[in-house]
């Protein structure tokens, strides 16, 4: 019933997809505009020791299929020279972008940013599986469920853990607690705590998204590939 409902849409949404699309300078989200909490996450390339203990946390908790991954661990480098050679592990997941492409260009408002939280979702319900949200996504980062056929990505856990009270299972797992999570609107979270006083950068932040993905680079003064 899912499939036939899915197919049945997909020719219908092409031309509304198609007027969704547009530059994103100027049309960036205010903060007034975010109800509730703003959730980011912090990832401290400086503490990560490219383990994947994240990335196989995120897999078991949400039944992510093998073909497929919500979080992986990009591997960079050797850096350096002599006895200690230096490598650069950066995270790969949906940055839930305060200004989406994603939301944009989905026809039917499968791909949408959740005004109680800020987290980018989807609904797999609505999902025709037309990947005008994967062609949009600058970060790469988004996937067809083989077994649903929608869309899915990282939801920082909102289903399988935020909406009992818990950590995402990323962070929880992280043996050299490199991830920080928490409510950019509440002043007192440890990770705005954190914001305040260490350097950070965002993937891709020119592209005017406004990503909620923080990087504290492994090395002062690397060169970012």
């Amino acid at each position: 019933m899912r499939n036939s409902r899915r197919n049945f849409l997909v020719g219908g949404c092409a031309l509304a997809a198609f007027t969704a699309v547009a530059p994103l300078a100027g049309s960036s989200l205010t903060r007034q505009q975010i109800q509730g909490r703003s959730l980011a996450l912090l990832h401290d390339e400086s503490q990560c020791i490219g383990c994947d203990a994240c990335s196989q946390a995120c897999r078991e908790t949400n039944q992510v299929p093998q073909s497929v991954s919500r979080l992986s661990i990009r591997r960079t480098g050797p850096y350096g020279s002599g006895d200690a050679p230096f490598y650069r592990f950066e995270r790969v997941s949906c940055q839930h972008c305060e200004n989406a492409p994603c939301v944009r260009v989905c026809p039917t408002g499968a791909a949408y940013r959740d005004p109680n939280t800020g987290i980018v979702a989807v609904d797999e319900f609505k999902c025709v599986g037309c990947q005008y949200c994967i062609a949009a996504c600058p970060y790469q980062v988004r996937y067809v469920d083989p077994q649903t056929k929608a869309v899915d990505k990282c939801d920082f856990c909102q289903k399988s853990r935020l909406e009992k009270g818990l950590q995402p299972a990323c962070v929880d797992a992280c043996p050299t607690k490199a991830l920080v999570f928490g409510d950019l609107n509440d002043p007192h979270s440890t990770l705005v705590q954190r914001l305040k006083v260490t350097p950070t950068y965002r993937d891709k932040e020119s592209l005017g998204t406004r990503p909620k993905v923080f990087r504290v680079s492994a090395k002062p003064g690397e060169i970012r590939l």
